[in-house]
């Protein structure tokens, strides 16, 4: 076993409608510092004590609030919490939701949490005192215990009634020495993180602080008449949120906007190309200046080889011949390794069916630094969803495959590959600079 009873495992935080809810934050700290990862739920009146954003962001976990609530993959969020925690803290506990629980009444989602999970609970209540000394109350503990729960008493001392007497929440020492008791000679119930609720993307520093970077979002409308097209069904949601994490990292961002459905970031400037001659146009001017290309539009391949100017009618029937769309990745490479120096860093996007083994040849033949592939036909991976699992190719290298992630963590992965690939570019050539000048000079000397 290991010498911290909580590491690696997953801790269910309860919060329910107490003055005493603030105390939660600390808690969490303390959790965290014992190597647990640390889920919170709080009841609706819980967050009238206790803003939800503050466990989030000292958790990384959204906060769940309410039964019917889905995770971003469409889970139902309280059952996968029970499903997974390796122990449940209800912490502080209320009169009203200890009465709940006694009852078996799934009111809120701590309780349906409790209900559901097959893992240990801990309660540690927190009242007025005549409440917790109310035969009720007393009562509901006894039923707790009798399912099992551990409950760590509260202590004596002030209350917020401003009288003085036993129901404050026990300290935190307390409550964390009883949540490792109950998890001690227990396996890890889900060391695969897939399987528990998902971590929110980790902030990252400013590491593109003054980047210049092209994003391409959204799919192309290629016209048949004035007013059908030839499309795709990308919603521009990846493009999206590559452009955000890039500005959140300090970037300016170009935002090439095709056909999208999706709200885009105020703060990109962004450049409306709805078919594929114009999106090149704009990609190809917007790369001459830019530190990277993250083209992740799904363009066209093929449009019609005439458009016709006035609408077609039903009588008349419809025949399309089509020819290829321009290749706007590949003439990127082609401009970046010819003629842009330094040299944007290229990063592509391929959206297969079935297979990704062409993934591998395509990258090498667009000469990109980077190219990102996915299944869209794969359940979690398709177009206008929030999640994505992806493939990683680089050229020479064997792909890596990324687990099911939300969209906006894709991304801030992505760019994590990008910003390194940028400051190894930009210290290979001060390297190449500072290697010529002591040639120069030696030359000069002889």
């Amino acid at each position: 076993m290991s010498a911290r009873p909580l590491e690696g495992r997953l801790v269910v935080l309860g919060v329910t409608g107490s003055i005493a809810a603030y105390k939660a934050a600390e808690l969490v700290r303390a959790l965290v510092a014992a190597g647990a990862e640390v889920q919170p739920a709080m009841t609706h009146s819980a967050s009238r004590f206790l803003g939800p954003l503050t466990l989030e962001t000292l958790t990384r976990h959204r906060v769940q609030l309410d039964p019917l609530e889905l995770l971003a993959d469409s889970r139902i969020g309280h059952i996968v919490a029970a499903d997974t925690a390796d122990v449940v803290v209800v912490a502080p506990a209320t009169a009203r939701w200890m009465a709940a629980m006694a009852g078996g009444l799934a009111d809120d989602v701590v309780t349906a949490i409790c209900l559901a999970t097959a893992a240990p609970v801990v309660v540690a209540p927190a009242m007025d005192g005549g409440m917790w000394s109310h035969p009720a109350t007393r009562a509901n503990a006894e039923r707790l215990r009798g399912y099992g729960y551990a409950i760590v008493e509260p202590e004596e001392g002030p209350l917020a009634s401003g009288a003085s007497g036993r129901g404050r929440l026990a300290e935190t020492a307390a409550i964390v020495a009883a949540v490792e008791a109950a998890v001690t000679g227990r396996p890890v119930r889900a060391p695969d993180a897939a399987l528990r609720p998902p971590l929110e993307p980790e902030r990252r520093g400013a590491d593109l602080e003054g980047r210049r970077i092209v994003v391409s979002a959204g799919g192309t409308a290629e016209p048949i008449d004035p007013v059908r097209f030839i499309g795709n069904r990308s919603s521009g949601r990846m493009g999206a949120a590559v452009a955000e994490a890039a500005l959140d990292r300090g970037a300016v961002v170009v935002l090439v906007a095709g056909t999208v459905s999706v709200p885009l970031p105020e703060r990109a400037e962004v450049r409306h190309a709805e078919t594929a001659a114009a999106m090149r146009e704009v990609v190809l001017a917007a790369l001459a200046d830019a530190d990277a290309l993250v083209m992740a539009a799904a363009v066209a391949d093929f449009r019609p080889q005439r458009a016709a100017e006035e609408k077609l009618t039903r009588r008349a029937g419809l025949t399309l011949e089509l020819e290829p769309t321009e290749d706007i990745l590949a003439e990127a490479a082609a401009l970046a390794h010819e003629r842009l120096r330094p040299r944007p860093v290229l990063v592509g996007f391929a959206a297969e069916t079935g297979s990704l083994d062409r993934a591998v040849e395509k990258a090498a033949r667009k000469r990109v630094d980077l190219l990102v592939a996915n299944d869209v036909a794969e359940e979690g991976s398709g177009f206008g969803g929030d999640t994505n699992r992806v493939t990683i190719v680089v050229p020479g290298s064997a792909p890596e495959r990324w687990p099911l992630l939300s969209k906006r963590e894709v991304a801030d992965r992505l760019l994590d590959r990008v910003a390194a690939l940028l400051d190894a570019r930009d210290a290979s050539r001060q390297t190449g600079q500072a290697t010529r000048s002591m040639r120069a000079t030696e030359e000069s000397r002889a």
